[in-house]
């Protein structure tokens, strides 16, 4: 008779969630030892790998359980889901840039197309926030933002994730970082994704979700070697170096943990949001 894995066989008969993140570098390695079982919940998990933008639409339909979203679209689906502790994307230095081919003032792009990495990014929200007057927004996927400015397509775009590090190979020049803007506004960090989970899993299921998404953060941290094979699996053409500058820009103590300081950040950025009239009121908690 073969041998059997006991934990194997706890996994499989254990009850499926459906959990969505980007196939990006910090959401691999935040996210590598939960659905593979090094990290248990009471739960498996049916991974969906895709763009953020695709999955805050798919968070619009309630299609996930549990999701990485914008936090600007997270105010568009309160009613549905709430946000984890744990898992997301907050920091400082780390916040998306607005390019161009040339040095520009920021001021100067007024009527003009500026390519955007999705109409529900925070990369989206934070530029409304900066100049409430621009409105001719080409939405993008974020890894065809930087060709489009290059070749003349949009006047400017604002790139996130990877395009930090290789927009000026591109032959562009950074006139604008929003997040440097918005932490020199306000004093506080940015807050870019979260991990949503459906109000519906039940305050107990909440709370596990939550500490299963630290421990999962913490044994990368510790083992980053363990967690290196799904992230080169997912990362394309992405060289060594960047996935470690991707993962070392967006995975950091917030991850493991909000804090009292990143619901403060989360908080205004929201509240900023909906004084705006960019989402509608919060009704529902924030917060498990």
């Amino acid at each position: 008779m073969n041998n059997v894995d006991p934990e194997q066989i706890e996994r499989t008969s254990s009850p499926i969630l459906s959990l969505g993140f980007s196939p990006c570098p910090n959401d691999t390695f935040i996210f590598d030892a939960l659905v593979h079982g090094r990290v248990s919940c009471g739960y498996t998990f049916r991974e969906r790998l895709e763009d953020v933008e695709t999955l805050n639409r798919m968070a619009l339909s309630a299609t996930l359980d549990v999701s990485k979203v914008s936090y600007h679209l997270l105010g568009h689906i309160m009613d549905d889901y709430l946000l984890l502790r744990s898992g997301g994307a907050l920091g400082r230095g780390c916040g998306p840039l607005l390019v161009a081919r040339e040095k520009l003032d920021p001021g100067s792009i007024a009527g003009k197309k500026i390519a955007l990495p999705g109409r529900y990014t925070t990369a989206a929200l934070l530029l409304r926030l900066f100049n409430p007057s621009l409105s001719e927004f080409v939405y993008l996927p974020f890894d065809r933002i930087m060709a489009a400015v290059a070749d003349g397509s949009v006047a400017a775009g604002v790139i996130i994730h990877e395009s930090r590090f290789t927009y000026q190979g591109y032959g562009l020049e950074k006139i604008l970082d929003l997040g440097q803007w918005w932490e020199e506004e306000t004093g506080h960090p940015i807050p870019l994704g979260g991990i949503a989970a459906r109000r519906d899993l039940g305050r107990e299921t909440l709370l596990a979700l939550e500490r299963a998404i630290a421990e999962s953060v913490d044994l990368a941290f510790k083992n980053p070697a363990l967690a290196r094979p799904y992230i080169r699996a997912h990362s394309q053409e992405m060289s060594d170096e960047v996935c470690d500058a991707h993962i070392g820009l967006y995975v950091n103590d917030f991850s493991r943990g909000l804090g009292e300081e990143g619901e403060a950040a989360v908080r205004l950025l929201l509240g900023c949001a909906e004084a705006a009239g960019i989402i509608p009121p919060l009704r529902e908690p924030l917060l498990a």
